[in-house]
């Protein structure tokens, strides 16, 4: 009998085309005697069809063909059910799939995620909502605002912003961050609340990050001119540096002194004063290689 896998791709991540991936995907299932139920996201009632599907077919595994709000949408559709995803890198963000070394080809990744044994990956809550990766208040929350803004997509659309963003960056702002029953004040220009270790682009900003160690760290940047931001672009993270806290812990509060911008896994959440933040230990399980 066949053993059926649900696969959810979102046709639009990454402005990429998904038609060669989608071929190869029902090529591999019908080699490795699977039958595929397909399901492309629309961004309207995606969890409710993913549920949908789940109790009609019974699944063996969920694939993902997309970035890292396609994932996070998957795994919070499942939370409550007892299932694999497979990841297959499609999107715009892909720091889960950086973080994970899931390697660059569809053929490797597809025997990953369809035949791979899994982690047991945790996830982090944020004011309610979840995220799977990296999520930020700052000037990385501010480029991600402007760049969801702007008509340039890729690269250049990507550098041009980023660009802009370190010039027109607000003033610092002061943090008073509880964890560890400890409360300390910090003037900051970005913190990162952290599950693993990379930014999709590669670049390590929490050297120490395990997805699933039932932790996440905060990262506190004090300052952050160019030799600071050349130094983490390049893979130089200075975790010695004076101008750079980082915090282990399962809970935390931030409470900023001003409203900052504040994004989740690469979506521009708005600006927030407060965020309330604890660990899912072991919310999910991700094919790995």
């Amino acid at each position: 009998m066949k053993k059926n896998i649900i696969f959810v791709v979102n046709p639009i991540s990454g402005d990429l085309d998904k038609s060669d991936l989608i071929d190869a995907v029902h090529e591999f299932s019908i080699t490795h005697n699977f039958n595929l139920v397909v399901h492309e996201t629309t961004g309207e009632q995606d969890i409710k069809a993913i549920h949908r599907l789940y109790d009609e077919f019974d699944p063996e595994r969920i694939i993902v063909a997309g970035g890292d709000g396609t994932i996070k949408m998957v795994a919070e559709a499942m939370e409550q059910h007892d299932v694999v995803i497979g990841i297959l890198p499609a999107g715009s963000a892909n720091g889960l799939s950086v973080d994970l070394n899931l390697p660059g080809t569809i053929e490797e990744n597809l025997k990953i995620a369809f035949l791979n044994s899994y982690i047991e990956m945790d996830m982090i809550c944020i004011n309610g909502k979840k995220s799977i990766h990296l999520s930020d208040i700052g000037i990385n929350a501010d480029l991600v605002k402007n760049y969801e803004e702007s008509d340039l997509r890729g690269f250049w659309g990507y550098a041009l912003q980023a660009y802009t963003t370190l010039v027109d960056s607000n003033e610092p702002f002061v943090a008073t961050i509880t964890a560890n029953k400890e409360t300390i004040q910090h003037t900051a220009r970005m913190i990162v609340i952290a599950n693993s270790q990379k930014y999709g682009t590669g670049v390590t900003i929490n050297p120490n990050g395990a997805v699933n160690d039932g932790k996440f760290e905060l990262v506190i940047l004090k300052s952050l001119d160019l030799l600071l931001l050349g130094k983490i672009i390049t893979g130089n993270m200075p975790i010695d540096s004076d101008d750079i806290v980082i915090i282990s812990t399962d809970k935390a509060t931030i409470e900023t002194d001003y409203a900052v911008n504040f994004q989740i896994d690469g979506e521009y959440c708005g600006a927030q004063r407060l965020l309330e933040i604890h660990i899912l230990h072991k919310q999910m399980k991700i094919a790995v290689p």
